[in-house]
């Protein structure tokens, strides 16, 4: 090869990496700014997602489309335009409806169904300038945990690519993780933001159920259903957060300490079924979090809370799936049935809905059962957290986002937590208690396993308090020195 172009080569490597690495804040200061041009940054991610396609983080890549668009944001920043994400590219999970852009909802049958609308939180984010660079890989209808797609592929674990990406919202973290896009919207029912963010190494967060615009968006449930976001940092959360809720920016708090920040933990409820270095590690956080001038304090909800959780989630999650889905279709035009839908899924998950989804399944959560884990269970459990927020004065209540690390691609229908073979559900089992009564929650990354495979630390707030979670989430952040992303 002549010198010449071998030196080109390796240039545009180094630019393309150097522009991959760029936060949605840094990039959105840096497009607003000229230091570079909207189309630039977008050509640059377009050669990694090249790079990186075997990863499966996306199945719509709109090439064509988002140059396009980008050409438009430098034209309008030339003309004086300020929107706060001019001209950046943002992945969008292929559960949410977007405008002249095919939306599978992860299902062959609507491989080629383009909606006539978006969802309301994508119209929020093009709004303020950013451009769907593609629609992000998903476990179809968002049902499961791992980032397994029959018809799009596995999404693999940037990390590791014999691992899983987690899900539903796998596609999502992992290009973010990978660095195709500085930021993606995701899904959130029982942790399929969590999760993925925890197993990909990147910054995941839920909203408080309801807080960010649902419509457009395929469901599960309707109590339980939350959007959200992927980025790098808590910071680039809250600039995501800022615009899809339309609220003013946030006040950043530049405390380096954690000085007057009470933080709770329950060892007896999160740290039961968990392997031993992510005990360990999550230990060594508390300690660092405590050294760093933050109470932490110990409680307890209860020897039966777990499983009080997990009944009443997982039978609401259930028995509102059909009617949630059936609903999004007539209401959006889209051209399939739920019975559609059922027969076109693979063998595990069409095995699963007949179990538990279909009014008719063995499995399936009564009327009775459910009005119980409504009126009942969720009062209680909401009950049982509030004595960490306010008998004990807590913040946040602290736990590892996972059980174990991400686990072998090949082993995950079971999965081995603590030398026990376990239900890929358990992946959620520490997801689920904020998500059962719609607090909102976010992952953070604290650094690697042995094996060099990401560990997450959840936090989780009282309902509505979304903007002391992401400041004080910033502030933990800041005194761990985490890093997220490869």
């Amino acid at each position: 090869m002549d010198d010449t172009i071998a030196t080109s080569i390796r240039v545009a490597s180094r630019e393309t990496a150097n522009l991959s690495s760029l936060g949605l804040a840094a990039a959105a200061a840096a497009v607003r700014n000229g230091d570079i041009t909207s189309e630039a940054y977008t050509t640059s991610l377009l050669q990694r997602a090249r790079a990186l396609a075997e990863l499966n983080a996306f199945i719509t890549v709109d090439e064509a489309g988002v140059l396009a668009a980008a050409r438009n944001a430098d034209k309008a920043r030339a003309g004086g335009s300020s929107a706060p994400l001019l001209g950046v590219p943002l992945g969008v999970k292929d559960s949410y409806l977007t405008k002249g852009l095919p939306t599978s909802l992860g299902l062959h049958s609507l491989a080629h169904f383009v909606p006539r609308e978006d969802a309301d939180a994508v119209r929020a984010i093009k709004a303020a300038g950013a451009l769907v660079f593609g629609k992000n890989n998903l476990v179809e209808m968002s049902y499961g945990l791992t980032g397994h797609n029959a018809r799009y592929g596995q999404v693999k674990n940037p990390h590791a690519r014999d691992r899983v990406s987690g899900g539903s919202s796998s596609g999502s973290a992992a290009s973010v993780a990978a660095g195709l896009v500085p930021a993606s919207l995701g899904g959130d029912t029982v942790g399929s933001i969590r999760v993925p963010a925890s197993f990909c190494g990147v910054v995941g967060f839920k909203p408080t159920t309801g807080r960010w615009p649902r419509n457009g968006v395929a469901p599960i449930s309707h109590t339980l259903d939350t959007t959200g976001a992927f980025a790098r940092s808590v910071e680039d959360c809250m600039l995501v957060d800022q615009v899809v809720t339309g609220e003013q920016a946030a006040e950043f708090d530049d405390c380096y300490d954690l000085k007057g920040a009470r933080l709770a933990f329950a060892p007896r409820q999160f740290l039961d079924l968990i392997d031993p270095e992510i005990e360990t590690r999550f230990r060594e956080i508390v300690r660092r979090l405590q050294d760093a001038g933050a109470e932490v304090v110990e409680v307890d909800f209860g020897e039966d809370f777990n499983a009080l959780i997990q009944t009443a989630t997982w039978g609401i999650f259930a028995h509102e799936t059909m009617g949630a889905i059936s609903e999004f279709l007539r209401r959006h035009d889209i051209p399939t049935t739920f019975e559609a839908i059922y027969e076109g899924l693979k063998p595990q998950l069409r095995q699963a809905w007949g179990h538990i989804v279909l009014p008719g399944g063995a499995g399936a959560t009564s009327a009775a059962a459910y009005q119980t884990a409504l009126n009942v269970s969720r009062p209680e459990i909401q009950r049982r957290l509030d004595t960490a927020f306010v008998s004990h004065g807590a913040l946040v209540i602290l736990q590892p986002t996972t059980p174990c690390t991400a686990p072998l691609i090949e082993e995950q229908a079971t999965v081995h937590i603590a030398g026990q073979e376990v239900s890929y559900l358990a992946l959620a089992n520490h997801t689920v208690s904020a998500s059962s009564v719609g607090l909102p929650g976010i992952s953070l990354p604290v650094g690697l396993s042995r094996a060099g495979l990401p560990i997450g630390l959840e936090l989780d707030a009282r309902l509505g308090s979304d903007r002391e979670l992401l400041n004080l989430a910033r502030r933990i952040e800041r005194a761990l020195g985490a890093k997220s992303a490869i």
